[in-house]
């Protein structure tokens, strides 16, 4: 399944010790543990080497679901990889920790439930001298069956941000100036929006502090428990950007007002995507920058000479549009030294991912930047 040639690249993966935590500590139960270290491991290992032998002999591939799963897997490795070829960059390193939540047995069946943080670091084709490295946190609930005296995937569910159509990945040939990385557009405030002034230093601790299961999150890889958890509910990244904006102890601090709060749950505009980014924008917390497709936003014009993705700063928002719906959003949190955008959000969770990684060419991308 490798695609891309790294013959003048030296591939490394390095995988962490697997952190487990679970209370059944029975014979089988520590076969069990074994088993999901290496499967995860291997998985982890494949993203960079992408030899489909490595991870084929832990799926029951005779059962439909099994074999999903397994297609699943080579299917994500691709879609990383093509976009590391179209992006000009390489994968250079991959470590994973998994954090076991529970285990349970039923005959010759497991159910288990665990958190993965990977990271990954790539280097430019054109400058291998720096490395950049970012996070990826997944839950996910398997079920396994043992079947010859060894333990196989039956059946995977996990919240994977990677898994899109590789032939779906739009081209880029650089940024034109990368210095934008260091400029922003500086909004002067007054009046009432003064006195709810945006602090983007705490915004941006926060967003960090609380990336959840991403490789790189501070809060010992958890939510903050001040608030609930959607992720369930239809996904988490609404109410974590409102976090990031709105928390008045350690994030962004921006006044909750009538329609945007959180007393005990979110209301609507806190916690879905579309009323967000209507409150955003009709409160005067925020304005548009720019809408459009990746070659939109990212392409030079008169007003933005480094692209329009060049006026954001650090704290400020993207959203993702699918079909005319929005169906994400992240916290813009810097820039990688070649000018990339990078951005942390739940559901998956994120810490200083590509802002296009996991999206396609049909996605709309909505700039939003707060005001100070």
């Amino acid at each position: 399944m490798k695609r891309l040639n790294w013959l003048m690249i030296i591939l490394v993966v390095l995988l962490c010790p697997v952190h487990i935590f679970a209370t059944d500590a029975d014979d089988e139960t520590q076969d069990i543990r074994a088993f999901l270290i290496n499967l995860f491991n291997e998985r982890t290992r494949f993203l960079i080497d992408q030899r489909p032998e490595a991870i084929n002999r832990f799926y029951e591939k005779t059962d439909k679901i099994g074999r999903y799963a397994y297609e699943n897997e080579l299917l994500r490795g691709k879609y990383i990889n093509t976009w590391a070829e179209k992006r000009g960059i390489v994968f250079s390193v991959a470590k994973s920790s998994i954090r076991i939540n529970r285990i349970k047995k039923e005959g010759n069946q497991a159910r288990v439930s665990l958190n993965q943080s990977l990271q990954l670091s790539y280097e430019y084709k054109t400058d291998n001298y720096n490395s950049q490295f970012f996070g990826i946190g997944t839950r996910h609930v398997l079920t396994l069956k043992k079947m010859n005296g060894e333990w196989l995937v039956l059946r995977e569910w996990y919240t994977d941000p990677l898994t899109e159509n590789p032939k779906l990945i739009p081209e880029f040939n650089g940024f034109p100036n990368p210095s934008f990385l260091k400029s922003g557009t500086n909004i002067v405030q007054t009046g009432e929006l003064a006195k709810r002034g945006y602090n983007r230093e705490r915004a941006l601790e926060y967003a960090n502090k609380y990336a959840g299961a991403a490789w790189g999150a501070g809060n010992d890889h958890r939510y903050n428990k001040k608030y609930f958890d959607y992720t369930y509910q239809g996904g988490d990244c609404t109410n974590f950007a409102s976090q990031v904006l709105g928390d008045k102890d350690e994030g962004g601090g921006l006044q909750m007002l009538s329609g945007w709060h959180y007393h005990s749950e979110g209301s609507q505009a806190w916690v879905r995507t579309d009323s967000f980014k209507n409150f955003v924008l009709h409160s005067g917390y925020g304005r548009l920058v720019a809408k459009g497709y990746f070659t939109d936003v990212i392409k030079p014009t008169e007003k933005y000479s480094g692209g329009a993705v060049a006026a954001l700063k650090p704290g400020d928002l993207i959203a993702y549009e699918m079909n005319g719906d929005i169906d994400h959003f992240s916290i813009l949190v810097g820039f990688d030294y070649h000018g990339y955008p990078l951005v942390n959000s739940h559901t998956a969770d994120r810490y200083r991912v590509p802002f296009d990684l996991g999206w396609d060419k049909n996605t709309k991308y909505l700039l939003i930047q707060i005001n100070d």
